[in-house]
């Protein structure tokens, strides 16, 4: 045996999904049964035990300060609202969002928010350059001399900088382009998205340094890398928006310090990202009333209601008929469909079908259901919903429909922009909102109530 045989490292086979370890190279993994998962990495050195003694000692619970936790705002409201005031110090946030969704604006101008004398910040630049950076900072009006800026790739001299700099807040962007060179494998691979992702999460602990993290998506919007990069941090954010529309949309999946209930928007313009102060007057600017095939809708996502307008365009095609989304949950739109072919008789099934909502929205709760319905209906018989009418509601597979949660706050929302009727399930209960509500047991009733007979 050669001495570069015996010094050669070994390897092993761990998933990019859920990182369970594998004997040898296999299609699907055992873990999470997900396909073409599994791949090769060095397999780490294990050290040998030692003595562990605490780094604290453990207090009563009722001696704990809480004033550590205060969250510090970061200039974008909309940013605070999903993080119940700001970012935590010795937290670690991971952010996802396709490319070029506004991921690096967005971490820029949170860094100028934040950066004062006393405390600077830095930006850690792992994929683009420094002048790359610098240039978009000069767009965004970010220019400061309290932001540091790094170009690294190298995860020790990431820390090197942050015990340099001594910052309030890091920007690493992004956790599978860095690397611990200890490890030997390259960039990205399990081991070191899992690596990276613990040493900083501890670094953010002992420092008492916020960090946020710019986090890679696959094609169907996960997370790419482990899902022990998920466990590990502190908050998860998702940063979503269609490059056609200015729209972004930012939530909180994971928050250890919060609700994951809010919800933030923002539009994106020529100076960076500003918040929307009325997203339900921004949805309807463009609306064109007496439109057969369009009603307005009041969602509620997470605690905020919002009201969207949603179309629906139906017409007969050659072949096999074709369903077009954009906005909706294609499975409510088939249930739709077939519930009016079914249960009301218009025959639907066969023609070609386009739904949608409007202005970059994303309406998916089952409480669109009866505004997509008559949406639907209406496209059929040419008859238009009444302009001043909204709908909320799930609708059965039966034709029945069912009560959501929070109508008071939708309709008042509603009410608000204007609209003088709902029309909603029969079982809503009494409500002062300021509006006429239309209570029916059916989406047929619907129909009646709107004369929606073509």
């Amino acid at each position: 045996m050669t001495a570069a045989t015996r010094t050669r490292r070994r390897t092993r086979f761990a998933c990019m999904e859920c990182g369970s370890v594998a004997p040898k190279w296999v299609g699907r993994c055992d873990g999470c049964g997900q396909w073409n998962t599994i791949v090769e990495e060095p397999e780490p050195a294990v050290a040998p035990p030692a003595l562990v003694r605490p780094v604290t000692p453990a207090a009563p619970i009722t001696d704990v300060s809480a004033l550590d936790a205060l969250p510090v705002p970061t200039g974008l409201g909309e940013l605070d609202r999903v993080l119940g005031g700001g970012v935590v110090p010795g937290s670690v946030t991971l952010l996802g969002g396709e490319p070029g969704v506004g991921k690096s604006t967005l971490l820029l101008q949170v860094l100028a928010g934040t950066a004062a004398a006393d405390r600077p910040v830095l930006y850690v630049t792992a994929e683009e350059s420094a002048q790359q950076v610098r240039r978009r900072a000069e767009r965004l009006g970010a220019l400061r001399p309290d932001i540091f800026l790094a170009a690294e790739t190298d995860l020790e001299a990431i820390v090197a900088h942050v015990d340099a700099v001594r910052p309030a807040l890091v920007v690493v962007d992004s956790v599978q382009t860095i690397a611990d060179p200890a490890l030997g494998s390259a960039p990205g691979s399990v081991g070191q998205v899992r690596q990276c992702a613990h040493r900083l999460v501890g670094l953010a602990k002992e420092r008492g340094v916020a960090v946020l993290l710019v986090g890679h998506v696959t094609k169907d919007g996960t997370l790419a890398g482990p899902r022990v990069l998920e466990h590990v941090v502190d908050t998860v954010l998702s940063f979503e928006g269609d490059r056609h529309h200015t729209l972004r949309l930012l939530r909180a999946v994971k928050h250890r310090y919060g609700s994951t209930q809010e919800l933030g928007l923002l539009a994106m313009g020529g100076a960076g990202l500003e918040a929307v102060a009325d997203p339900s007057e921004m949805f309807l600017a463009d609306r064109r009333p007496g439109v057969a095939g369009s009603v307005v809708v009041p969602v509620l996502d997470g605690h905020r209601p919002i009201v969207v307008e949603v179309q629906a365009l139906l017409a007969q095609g050659g072949g096999m008929p074709r369903r077009s989304v954009t906005g909706v949950d294609q499975g409510r739109v088939g249930l739709l469909l077939a519930v009016i072919d079914r249960r009301m008789g218009l025959p639907v099934m066969g023609l070609d079908t386009f739904a949608m909502a409007v202005g970059g929205a994303k309406v998916t709760e089952p409480g669109a259901d009866l505004a997509l319905g008559l949406a639907i209906i209406s496209s059929v018989t040419g008859q238009a919903v009444p302009a001043d009418v909204v709908a909320c509601g799930e609708v059965g597979l039966g034709g029945e429909l069912r009560s959501v949660g929070g109508i008071e706050r939708r309709l008042a929302e509603a009410a608000r922009l204007g609209f003088r009727r709902a029309v909603v399930p029969r079982s809503t209960p009494a409500l002062d909102v300021g509006l006429e509500v239309l209570r029916v047991p059916t989406l047929d009733a619907a129909v009646a109530v709107l004369g929606l007979t073509g």
